[in-house]
C-alpha cells in the first residue's frame, strides 16, 4: 500500500515522523508532497496511491478521478468540506476525519485572536481586556469546550448555543445556555464560532 501525505502547509516534523513510523511498521510505503503550489503537482502525486492524508488541501472530483487506486482519504482535522464527498462516494473511496485531534491548538489560536482584536490589533492604542466580557460559543464541540476552558481562566462570562449538544452538558460546564444563534450574537461582546461548513450552517 502506498500512502501520500499531501500538504501545501506541511505538518510539523514530529507529526510526519510519527506517520512514517506507523506506516513503515505496517509495511506500507509513505511519500510526501509538501509545500506544493500547483494542482498538477497533486494530480501527478495521486496517480498510484492507495491512501491520501491531507490537512486543508482540496480533494475535488478531478483529484479523486486521477487517483485510480485510491481507497481512503484522511483529513487531519474536524472538517471535511475540502473533500468532494460525492466524487469520493462515486469512486467508492472512504473519507475520514480526525475530530478533536487539534482542538486545543485551534482553541488557543481563537483565544489569541480575541486578545489581538480587543487590543486594537496592537496598533499602539490601549484597547481593552477580555476579563468580564461576555463570550458566546457557537457550537459546543471539541474546540468550543477548549475555548471555554481557556476563557474561564481569563475571567470571561460564557454563553453558548449549540443546536445539537444537550443543554445539560453545557450547563454542567457552568455555561449559560441561550436558545438561538441570534440571541447569542445579540447578547455577547465576543463570538467564537466553531460550526462546520454545511448546508444547515
Amino acid at each position: 500500500m502506498k500512502i501520500l501525505v499531501a500538504t501545501d502547509k506541511p505538518f510539523a516534523k514530529v507529526a510526519v515522523d510519527g506517520i512514517r513510523k506507523e506506516t513503515e511498521a505496517a509495511g506500507y510505503e509513505l511519500v510526501l508532497l509538501e509545500k506544493y503550489t500547483e494542482k498538477y503537482q497533486l494530480l501527478n502525486a495521486v496517480k498510484d496511491v492507495d491512501a491520501i492524508i491531507i490537512r486543508s488541501d482540496s480533494i475535488d472530483a478531478e483529484v479523486v478521478g486521477a487517483a485510480e487506486n485510491l481507497k481512503i482519504i484522511v483529513r487531519a482535522g474536524a472538517g471535511y468540506d475540502n473533500v468532494d464527498l460525492d466524487a469520493a462516494t462515486a469512486h467508492r473511496v472512504c473519507v475520514m476525519n480526525t475530530p478533536g485531534q487539534n482542538a486545543n491548538a485551534v482553541a488557543e489560536l481563537a483565544t489569541g485572536l480575541m486578545l489581538y482584536a480587543v487590543r486594537n490589533l496592537y496598533n499602539g492604542t490601549p484597547g481593552t481586556e477580555l476579563m468580564g466580557k461576555k463570550l458566546g460559543i457557537h457550537a459546543y464541540g471539541n474546540v468550543g469546550r477548549n475555548v471555554t476552558r481557556i476563557a474561564k481562566g481569563i475571567g470571561m462570562d460564557i454563553y453558548a448555543y449549540d443546536a445539537f449538544c444537550p443543554e445539560e452538558v453545557m450547563e454542567k460546564d457552568g455555561i449559560k445556555v441561550v436558545r438561538s444563534a441570534k440571541e447569542l450574537y445579540q447578547l455577547c461582546d465576543v463570538i467564537s464560532l466553531h460550526i462546520p461548513a454545511t448546508a444547515e450552517t
